[in-house]
């Protein structure tokens, strides 16, 4: 692995670690998928993932992280990231993000994404939606020559045009070996920043968090739940994307 201006560049064998680590994080996420509903906890979610990681011999990314107690991340509504798993049973209505990630051979895997809990309002609909597009009007940024504010731009372009705030305070970031490397990736364009290239090798994980009401943040007495100031619903989506001379590579998929 090589750096350049502080940011590791992949060969093809570390990025097919990064791709086995998030294939698991992807498949773990479907199969919580499917037991989402009202009357579930998220701590029986939790449960789940625990059981998973077993299965597939891996160590979760999160449980231990910076002293983070739980292996998922369970942001339920108006909590935008690092939420608590708890034994409250979702209702019909609320919309739940969950952040999952992975060790595997000494690599990380990274995804999220936002469930809708039974029948959703139109507005909780339009805001996930939204979310994920932004998601992926980045992601199709990622190409070798772009600059790694492109990503940025299209993400802040899609979440504008669409009357969604973004959550400035939290930002994507490079990944591999570690679970944060740099380059750090805002939602946005920050005001006066260096340009960075995107290189072949480049692992990106791409994670835009919008709401329906105020950018502003409140974080909560546990130090780790981040909750929107106005108590707005917000949505979180997150992919590891690898840069290749083909493009971006979408890592954090069940396929």
């Amino acid at each position: 692995m090589k750096k350049i201006r502080g940011i590791f560049i992949k060969n093809d064998y570390e990025i097919g670690l990064l791709r086995e680590a998030n294939t698991i994080v992807s498949q773990i996420l479907d199969r919580i998928e499917q037991k989402i509903r009202p009357g579930i906890s998220t701590m029986e979610l939790e449960e789940l993932a625990n059981e998973m990681c077993l299965e597939y011999k891996v160590k979760p990314a999160f449980k231990g992280y910076q002293g983070f107690p739980y292996t998922l991340c369970c942001s339920l509504n108006e909590v935008i990231v690092h939420g608590f798993p708890t034994t409250s049973r979702l209702e019909n209505g609320d919309i739940l993000s969950i952040d999952m990630g992975v060790q595997h051979k000494g690599f990380f895997g990274d995804s999220a994404r936002t469930f809708s809990v039974g029948d959703v309002s139109e507005e909780a609909q339009r805001l996930m939606d939204v979310t994920r597009e932004a998601l992926y009007k980045g992601i199709e940024e990622a190409h070798p020559g772009n600059d790694l504010y492109d990503i940025s731009f299209a993400i802040e372009k899609h979440a504008k045009a669409n009357n969604c705030s973004i959550i400035k305070r939290f930002v994507g970031h490079g990944i591999g070996a570690s679970l944060h490397e740099k380059p750090e990736l805002p939602n946005f364009v920050p005001k006066g920043a260096s340009r960075i290239k995107l290189k072949k090798g480049m692992v990106l994980a791409i994670e835009p968090m919008l709401s329906l009401g105020s950018d502003q943040v409140v974080i909560m007495p546990d130090r780790w739940t981040a909750k929107t100031k106005d108590n707005s619903l917000s949505a979180h989506f997150e992919h590891t994307v690898a840069v290749t001379k083909d493009g971006p590579e979408v890592l954090s998929t069940s396929n």
